[in-house]
C-alpha cells in the first residue's frame, strides 16, 4: 500500500493505540473495494518500534489485570459489551465501504460483538474453578493461570468477528493484548478496540496496524509475547510458528481449507438444500474461511443438483454491499480478483465447462470495483487446480462420485482439514459416516456462516491449524495449567528406583 505523512482528513483513521493514546505513524489509504477510486480512510503503518512499545505496554499491564478475579474481568467486558451495542449499525457501514461484503453481513459481524463479550464474560466462573483432590497422599490443585502478553493478528475477510473470538476469551483469561488489524480491512475493528480500550484498564488493550511482515512478525518474535493466535493463510501461518519458535511461544492457528460438502445418495435435492448450498459457497463472495469449496454429489442425484444449484446461483446479484438490491459484493483487493480470475480461466481453458452466473446490478460501474460473477464448474478432475486449492472467492467445482469409500478418500485427499459437511435424508449414517472425515468439524446438512455457533469449538486438523475457537476451550486456550501439589504420605509416593535408581 502506498504510504504518506498524516493528511489532514475527515476520514476514519485507523491509528496506533498503545496504553489509551494514539501515536503517530505514516498512513496509507483504505480503498472502497466497491468503487477503488474512493478513499474510506486511512490505515497507520505501524513499525517495529511500535510493536516493541505496544508489547511492553501491555507487558506493564498484566500484572495488575490478571490480578483480579474472572469476575471483575467479566464485569469490565459486560460494559465493553453496552458501550459498543448503540454503534452496531455504524461500523456495519463502514464495514461495508472498506471490506466489500453486503449490508446484512456486516450488520452479523459488528452486532454480535456484545454478545460475544457477554458470552464470555458468563464463563468466568468455570475460568476460576480449581479441580482439588484429597487423599491419604495430600491435596492436589489444577487451576488455570493466564500466560500474558498475548498477540493476535486479524485478517482482512471478517476481521471485527474474527478478531473478537480471540480478544473476548484471551481477556477474561487474564492476559492483556495486542491487536494487528489487518492494513486492507482496519478501520471498523480500530473504532471497536478504541472504545473497548477506553473500558478497560489503560494499557490492557493495545492495536498496532501495520504491514504483517513488519508488525505481524515483530510481534511472533517479541520475547514478551506469550501467546500468539492467528487467523489466515497457511503460508503466513507457517511463518507465524518460525517467528514463534525462537521463545518458545504458544500459538493458536486458524488457517485456510479446501472444506469439501458430500451430497449422499440418501440426500433429497430440495430448495432447501440447494439454498443452503448456495449460501455455503457464495456468502462472503466466497472469501471465509471455512465456505464451501468443493463439492461432490452421488452420480444418481448430480445432473438434478447440477441444474438445480447452477439455477439458484444464477440468482445472485453483484454489486455495492450498500445497495439494498446486491445479494454479493466485490471480493476485497485486486489480488485477490486476479488470483480468482485466473484460477478460473484456466480450468475454462483446460476444458472445463465454466458456467458463468448471476446478474451485474450496474454494469457501467462494474470496472471501478473489484467485481466477479459467480461460478460453477463442473467436468474437472480431481487432480485440477481448482480442485486442489483453497480458491477463497465465488467459484466452485461440483464433482461427481459413486460410491462412499470413493468420495472418502476423495475428501480426505488434501493438505487441509478446516470443515466438511455430510448432506443426507439419514442423520444416523452420517454421524456414522463423519468419523472417517479428516476435519475438525463435520456438518450435516448445513455449511455455512452460523453454523459454527460461539459456544462450539472449531479449528482444524492437518494444515487448517493449531487448537481450537469458542467456547469455555478458547479461555483455556489462552491459559497455561498449573498444578500444586501438596504431598503429606511420602511413604505412598512412588520411589526414585522407577527412574533407574536404587533406594527409597
Amino acid at each position: 500500500m502506498t504510504q504518506t505523512t498524516a493528511p489532514q482528513v475527515t476520514e476514519p483513521v485507523a491509528h496506533v493505540l498503545v496504553g489509551g493514546s494514539t501515536h503517530p505513524a505514516p498512513l496509507a489509504p483504505v480503498v472502497n473495494p466497491a468503487l477503488t477510486s474512493e478513499t474510506v480512510g486511512w490505515t497507520a503503518m505501524g513499525t517495529e518500534t511500535d510493536a516493541d512499545l505496544a508489547v511492553r505496554t501491555a507487558h506493564h499491564a498484566f500484572a495488575a489485570w490478571s490480578a483480579l478475579t474472572p469476575a471483575e474481568r467479566g464485569a469490565y467486558l459486560e460494559d465493553a459489551a453496552a458501550a459498543l451495542d448503540p454503534t452496531g449499525e455504524e461500523r456495519a457501514r463502514l464495514l461495508v465501504r472498506e471490506q466489500g461484503k453486503v449490508l446484512w453481513e456486516a450488520r452479523m459481524e459488528t452486532g454480535r460483538v456484545g454478545d460475544m463479550l457477554r458470552y464470555y464474560s458468563s464463563l468466568a466462573e468455570e475460568v476460576a474453578a480449581e479441580k482439588v483432590t484429597v487423599d491419604a497422599r495430600g491435596t492436589l490443585r489444577v487451576r488455570r493461570r493466564p500466560m500474558g502478553v498475548t498477540a493476535i493478528i486479524v485478517p482482512w475477510n471478517a476481521p471485527v468477528y474474527l478478531a473478537f473470538l480471540a480478544v473476548a476469551p484471551a481477556l477474561v483469561a487474564g492476559n492483556t493484548i495486542v491487536v494487528k488489524p489487518s492494513e486492507l480491512a482496519p478501520l471498523a475493528l480500530t473504532e471497536t478496540l478504541t472504545t473497548l480500550a477506553t473500558v478497560l484498564p489503560e494499557g490492557v488493550v493495545n492495536v498496532v496496524p501495520g504491514d504483517g511482515a513488519v508488525v505481524g512478525a515483530a510481534l511472533s518474535a517479541h520475547p514478551l509475547v506469550r501467546k500468539v493466535l492467528f487467523t489466515g493463510s497457511t503460508a503466513t501461518g507457517q511463518a507465524v510458528m518460525r517467528a514463534a519458535a525462537g521463545t518458545v511461544k504458544n500459538i493458536g492457528l486458524e488457517l485456510g481449507g479446501n472444506d469439501p460438502a458430500i451430497v449422499l445418495e440418501s440426500a433429497r435435492i430440495t430448495d432447501q438444500l440447494i439454498g443452503e448450498l448456495v449460501k455455503g459457497v457464495y456468502t462472503g463472495t466466497g472469501q471465509i474461511c471455512f465456505n464451501v469449496k468443493r463439492i461432490y454429489v452421488h452420480e444418481s442425484r448430480y445432473r438434478e443438483f447440477l441444474d438445480a444449484f447452477t439455477a439458484a446461483v444464477d440468482e445472485i446479484v453483484v454489486g455495492p454491499g450498500l445497495h439494498p438490491e446486491a445479494t454479493m459484493g466485490p471480493l476485497n483487493n485486486e489480488p485477490q480478483l486476479r488470483r480468482v480470475e485466473e484460477l478460473v480461466e484456466r480450468a475454462r481453458a483446460g476444458g472445463a465447462d465454466v458456467a458463468t452466473l448471476g446478474r451485474k446490478l450496474d454494469p457501467e460501474t462494474w470496472g471501478s470495483g473489484y467485481f466477479l460473477l459467480p461460478s460453477v464448474v463442473s467436468g474437472l478432475p480431481d487432480d485440477a487446480e481448482l480442485v486442489r486449492c483453497e480458491q477463497f472467492g465465488p467459484t466452485v467445482p461440483v464433482l461427481p462420485f459413486r460410491d462412499e469409500d470413493d468420495v472418502v478418500d476423495r475428501a480426505n485427499d488434501t493438505e487441509f482439514g478446516l470443515a466438511a459437511s455430510l448432506w443426507t435424508e439419514d442423520v444416523d449414517h452420517a454421524f456414522d459416516l463423519s468419523r472417517r472425515i479428516e476435519s475438525g468439524t463435520v456438518f450435516v446438512n448445513v455449511h455455512r456462516l452460523g453454523a459454527s455457533d460461539i459456544t462450539m469449538p472449531f479449528g482444524g486438523m492437518k494444515r487448517s491449524g493449531i487448537g481450537r475457537n469458542h467456547g469455555i476451550v478458547a479461555i483455556e486456550g489462552c491459559t497455561e495449567m498449573q498444578v500444586v501439589a501438596h504431598r503429606v504420605d511420602h511413604e505412598r509416593l512412588p520411589g526414585p528406583h522407577l527412574y533407574g535408581q536404587e533406594g527409597s
